[in-house]
């Protein structure tokens, strides 16, 4: 299961931080860091989510 969330989470965290990127930038805010910090927020929480949708393949 190890394998199928590492092959997820590089679409998974690709798809999350470009949701979390966009928002910030709709919400006017065009500045650096917080375009990253959005950025960074959505690979991070790509990784549980990943485990979930691996989990409920395997199952």
């Amino acid at each position: 299961m190890l394998r199928l969330t590492a092959i997820l989470y590089c679409f998974v965290a690709a798809t999350m931080a470009g949701i979390g990127v966009i928002t910030v930038l709709s919400m006017g805010y065009t500045a650096v860091m917080p375009i990253l910090i959005a950025a960074g927020a959505g690979a991070a929480l790509a990784l549980p989510v990943s485990w979930m949708i691996a989990a409920r393949i395997t199952t």
